[in-house]
C-alpha cells in the first residue's frame, strides 16, 4: 500500500486456482495489440468440449441466451480474463464432492442497477460450453475439524461485503442469503451467471459456510456478503477494433467494475485476475485501472489481487521487465501462492510488488450447481481470496483501521521469511490468527528478517521448513507460531509501577508522622543550645 512494499493452515473447501492473464489488446491509439494469454498449466484436468464440437459460435445475451443481433461496436483497450489451472484455457477442473443439500438455491435479488449498470459487451460470442456441474456421492465425505475455528471465535465477516470481480458467482446453498448480484459486463444482467466456475470457487474461499455433513470447507469469512460482478470469461470472445476476436474482459471494464463495487458499498474487493504488460506500457495501459484502485482505497475499501501465474505461452512469462496489473499498484495487497508447507508455488509470479503469500496449491472450493470441487485447484487466483477474507475479518474486528493500516497489519503479522523480505512471498505467509490478535493495534512491516513491530516465527520457503517445525506453539490449523508475550510483559510492568507507588506513599506517610512527633515533644535539657546533639534524619526503610 503506501510506500511500495518494494501457523500454517489448510483450506479444504475454498479455493480456485485460475492464474489470470487476459488477452490484453491495447487499442490502436495506444500501442499495437498485446495478447495476454492465460496463466500456466498448473494441474491437468479433463478438457471441456471444444468449440467445434458445440453448436456454431453464436452471439449471446444475458444468461447465455442467443441474441439475434449484437452490435459489433468497438471493444475497450485491454482484455483481462482469468486462466484455468489446467492444461488448456478451456479445460475444466473436476468437481468431486457434493453436499446432500446441494439443490440449487433460488436466484438472489440483484443490487439496484442504478444509472451506471453495465450492459452487454459489443461483439460478444460464446466459443466454449459452460462448465458443467458434477460431483460424487456425499457418502465418501469425512467429517473433520475447522482449521479456522480459533479465528472465527474472534471474527466471522459479519457486516462486511466482499466484491468478487471475476467470471460471475453462481447461486449456491453455502452462500445462501449473502450473495448479491452487482452486474454483468459481458452479457448484461446481475452477475450471477458463472460459465467458467472460477468466480464461484473464489467466492467459496472467501465466504462459504461449512459443508452441512462434514462440517469442513468453511470460507475465511463465512458470514460476509459476496457482491458478484461478472467481468471476464474464457468461454466468450469479443470483437476488437481490428475485427479479430479476443477473450472477453478488458482493463477498462475491470476499472469500471472496481468503481461500481465501491458504489455498491463493498468493504473489500477481490481481483483474482492479472494482465502482464511490458514496463514501458504499464503507465499508459494501466492508467484507468490505477486510478480506480486509488479511488477505492481513498473511499476506505481494501483491494486484494492475485500476483499472477507464470505462463511461458502467455504474457506472464516471468521474464524481466513484465509488470502484473493490478497487483503492481501500491494500493493493492498483492498475493503470491504457497503450498501447505509454506513452500513457494513454482507458478507464482515473483516481484517486489508481492506483499504476502497464502495457500494456493491443491485447494478445494464450491462448484457451479451446488456441489464442491476436490483439492485440485492451483493458482494465485485462489491465494488472493484467502487474504481478502482475512481483510474482511480485520474490517469487522477493527473498523477504525484504514485500508493502508489493514494491509500493514496483514504484512507485519505474516510468518516472515528467514532471510527477510522475499520477492516470492513478500513479507511472508499469511497468519490469520496473528493478524487478528497481535498488539499494538497499528503495526508496521519491516524489511529486516527480525520482523516488524511484531516478531513472528520464521517460516522458510524451501525444504528446511520441516527442520524448524516444533519450535513454537501449535495453533489449531494455523501452524507454528511463537507465543506473543506482549500482554504478559505489559501487565508485569504495570504491576511493578503500582507497587513502587505504594512504597513511595508509605515512606511519605512515615516522614510526616515523625515530623509531628518532634513538634509535640516538650523542651528539656537536651533541647538547650549547650546540649544539642547532632541532627539525625531517620533513614528510609531498608530494602530487603
Amino acid at each position: 500500500m503506501s510506500g511500495r512494499r518494494a501457523g500454517r493452515f489448510t483450506l479444504t473447501a475454498a479455493g480456485v486456482a485460475l492464474a489470470l492473464a487476459p488477452a490484453l489488446t491495447v487499442g490502436p491509439a495506444v500501442t499495437p495489440a498485446l495478447a495476454v494469454t492465460p496463466a500456466p498449466a498448473v494441474a491437468p484436468a479433463p478438457a471441456a468440449t471444444p468449440a467445434s464440437a458445440v453448436a456454431p459460435a453464436q452471439a449471446v445475451g444475458s444468461a447465455g441466451v442467443p441474441t439475434t443481433a449484437v452490435d459489433p461496436g468497438v471493444a475497450s483497450a485491454a482484455v483481462v480474463r482469468p486462466a484455468s489451472s489446467s492444461t488448456s484455457p478451456t479445460a475444466l477442473a473436476p468437481a468431486t464432492t457434493a453436499s446432500p443439500s446441494a439443490s440449487r438455491p433460488l436466484r438472489p435479488t440483484a443490487a439496484d442497477p442504478g444509472p451506471d449498470a453495465p450492459g452487454p459487451a459489443a461483439g460478444l460470442t460464446q466459443r466454449v460450453e459452460c462448465t458443467a456441474s458434477s460431483g460424487t456421492s456425499p457418502a465418501s465425505a469425512v467429517r473433520g475439524s475447522d482449521p479456522l475455528a480459533a479465528v472465527h471465535r474472534l471474527a466471522d465477516g459479519d457486516g462486511q461485503r466482499v466484491a468478487v470481480i471475476d467470471t460471475g458467482v453462481s447461486p449456491h446453498p453455502r452462500l445462501d442469503g449473502r450473495l448479491i448480484g452487482g452486474g454483468d459486463y459481458l452479457a448484461g444482467g446481475d452477475g450471477l451467471d458463472d460459465c467458467d466456475g472460477h468466480g464461484t470457487e473464489v467466492a467459496g474461499l472467501i465466504a462459504a459456510v461449512p459443508d452441512p455433513v462434514t462440517r469442513t470447507g468453511s470460507g475465511v469469512a463465512p458470514r460476509a456478503q459476496v457482491l458478484s460482478l461478472r467481468q471476464s470469461s474464457s468461454r466468450f470472445t469479443v470483437t476488437g477494433p481490428d475485427g479479430r476476436d479476443r477473450p472477453a474482459g478488458e482493463i477498462g471494464t475491470l476499472a469500471d467494475a472496481i468503481t461500481r463495487a465501491v458504489a455498491l458499498r463493498a468493504t473489500v474487493v477481490n481481483i483474482s485476475e492479472v494482465v502482464c504488460v511490458p514496463q514501458a506500457q504499464a503507465d499508459s495501459a494501466g492508467a484507468p485501472l490505477r486510478a480506480a484502485v486509488r479511488a477505492a482505497s481513498e473511499a476506505g475499501v481494501v483491494v486484494v489481487a492475485a500476483a499472477g501465474n507464470v505462463d511461458p505461452s502467455g504474457t506472464c512469462t516471468g521474464a524481466a521487465g513484465l509488470r502484473p496489473m493490478p497487483a503492481l499498484f501500491d494500493d493493492v495487497i498483492a498475493v503470491a501462492a504457497v503450498d501447505g508447507d509454506d513452500r513457494v508455488a513454482p507458478f507464482s509470479v515473483p516481484g517486489p510488488w508481492v506483499d504476502v503469500a497464502a495457500p494456493g496449491v491443491a485447494v478445494a472450493s464450491l462448484s457451479v450447481g451446488g456441489g464442491a470441487t476436490g483439492p485440485v485447484l492451483n493458482g494465485t487466483s485462489y491465494a488472493a481470496p484467502v487474504v481478502a477474507g482475512v481483510a474482511a475479518l480485520l474490517r469487522q474486528r477493527f473498523p477504525s483501521l484504514t485500508p493502508d493500516q489493514v494491509a500493514d497489519r496483514i504484512r507485519a503479522t505474516a510468518r516472515h521469511p528467514a532471510a527477510g523480505r522475499d520477492p516470492r512471498v513478500g513479507y511472508g505467509v499469511l497468519d490469520p490468527l496473528a493478524a487478528l490478535t497481535a498488539e499494538p493495534l497499528l503495526l508496521s512491516p519491516s524489511q529486516d528478517p527480525a520482523g516488524g513491530s511484531v516478531t513472528g516465527p520464521r517460516t522458510g520457503t524451501g525444504p528446511d521448513v520441516a527442520s524448524r517445525a516444533g519450535t513454537g506453539t501449535l495453533l489449531p490449523g494455523l501452524g507454528q507460531r511463537r507465543p506473543d508475550h506482549t500482554v504478559a510483559l505489559s501487565t508485569g510492568i504495570a504491576a511493578a509501577l503500582v507497587l513502587l507507588g505504594a512504597v513511595s506513599a508509605l515512606l511519605r506517610r512515615l516522614r510526616r508522622e515523625t515530623g509531628r512527633a518532634r513538634t509535640d515533644r516538650r523542651p528539656g535539657p537536651a533541647d538547650h543550645p549547650d546540649h544539642r546533639r547532632p541532627e539525625h534524619t531517620p533513614e528510609p526503610l531498608a530494602r530487603r
